[in-house]
């Protein structure tokens, strides 16, 4: 009787020691892939982007989530790297700003070849695994980075944007954003505006990825609805357990389950707990719950690391992968489902994109109407030529007048 009373806490030990070397075997053969990590935003406000200042070096680095030790012991095999850019860019210096952060990433991958590889497509990612390097992608956090401009699209994707999230919180021009939800801003397109859709559309020419975190549920319905390939929610997590807008709600789940989609839970304490305070098994619970709706190959992860201010209890920084891995092993998730939240299921998705693409189909060209941009201080090339736009430059040129002198020179 005392004998197994002092045995029993051996044994819990034991098991879990067990889960977690069978999780470390399984991420040895399939690391994790993760949606959303916003590591260059940190390098902008602690370093304005200057890698060789030797307070940024990845090595040592100790104040953010993210650095080189922390992504070997997490078994990080793939990353996303956010190119983001606030709000408050929006007409005004968005492209310049993401480019910056575009360029950061690819600056990474030059300082750091033995750990970073830039990849682009879906074979890099797995050549990327074969040589034990993190494959280095970029995912442009807001359609507020493209300016409403399809050419600028294009441009991010030639320079290896492989997801736009369509919104960030705030609307564009052509999408609405997940704060229309919470009744914080008002809808301008119920979902995508026409010119909304031509931008899913030149999308799915290029094959880039429709990332569907931050938006509105009609928006999330108008791009599933539209797509001819998989999207991704590449940072968000279960609306019925945890009832924030930035979660996906349960019909949504099951568009995302008949479209073959994907939904990248993510780690912030106020989407997993909606609360200041949560912990991983919390986490553990939302893979679960997207897993039963809409299927195992639906889930994958998406931790925001450095993006987010708390974190759960057990997945402090991105060393903690194994550990929820481990977690999902205790609740008798198959190797099958492990692997394919790790890795399979946006490798899939991915795939998915990369054929459902045609670069010998023509490109989209309808521009935005002019009367649908904010009338900051933006050049009209192009809109004076066209003779179905004359009365709404005249009403442009008219509210123009009325702005502030210094306006556009702030």
């Amino acid at each position: 009787m005392w004998t197994s009373w002092w045995l029993w806490p051996l044994v819990a030990i034991c098991t879990a020691d067990q889960f977690r070397d069978q999780a470390e075997r399984i991420m040895q053969g399939t690391p994790v892939i993760d949606g959303h990590n916003d590591l260059p935003w940190q390098l902008l406000k602690m370093f304005n982007n200057q890698l060789r200042d030797e307070r940024a070096n990845l090595t040592t680095l100790a104040s953010t989530h993210t650095n080189i030790p922390k992504l070997k012991a997490g078994f990080v095999g793939g990353q996303f790297w956010s190119a983001y850019v606030p709000c408050d860019t929006q007409n005004k210096d968005a492209v310049r700003r993401t480019l910056e952060q575009i360029d950061v990433v690819h600056r990474m991958c030059q300082m750091y070849p033995e750990t970073f590889v830039c990849v682009t497509n879906s074979t890099g990612i797995r050549q990327a695994f074969q040589e034990g390097r993190v494959a280095s992608l970029v995912g442009v956090e807001g359609g507020h980075s493209i300016d409403s401009s399809l050419a600028v699209l294009r441009a991010l994707y030639h320079l290896g944007m492989r997801y736009l999230t369509l919104t960030h919180s705030c609307n564009t021009p052509w999408a609405d954003n997940w704060l229309v939800d919470t009744g914080e801003d008002k809808a301008q397109s119920q979902g995508l505006s026409l010119f909304g859709q031509t931008v899913l559309k030149e999308m799915n020419r290029l094959g880039v990825m429709i990332d569907l975190a931050h938006v509105s549920v009609a928006t999330m319905k108008a791009a599933l609805e539209l797509s001819k390939a998989p999207v991704i929610f590449s940072h968000s997590s279960a609306y019925s357990l945890c009832a924030h807008r930035r979660n996906v709600p349960d019909d949504v789940l099951q568009l995302v389950k008949q479209t073959g989609s994907l939904v990248m839970v993510n780690f912030y304490n106020d989407y997993v707990a909606c609360q200041r305070e949560a912990n991983l098994s919390q986490v553990a619970d939302h893979l679960d719950y997207i897993k039963n709706v809409a299927g195992a190959e639906a889930v994958g992860f998406g931790g925001d690391y450095d993006g987010v201010s708390r974190v759960p209890s057990g997945l402090e920084d991105v060393s903690k992968y194994p550990d929820l891995v481990a977690e999902l092993l205790r609740r008798q998730w198959t190797e099958a489902e492990i692997r394919g939240a790790l890795a399979d299921n946006l490798l899939r998705v991915f795939e998915a994109v990369e054929e459902a693409s045609d670069h010998m189909q023509t490109p989209e060209e309808e521009p935005i109407p002019l009367d649908k941009l904010e009338p900051s201080c933006r050049t009209k090339y192009g809109y004076s030529q066209a003779p179905s736009l004359h009365r709404q430059l005249g009403a442009l040129l008219a509210s123009l007048a009325l702005l502030p002198l210094g306006l556009c020179l702030l």
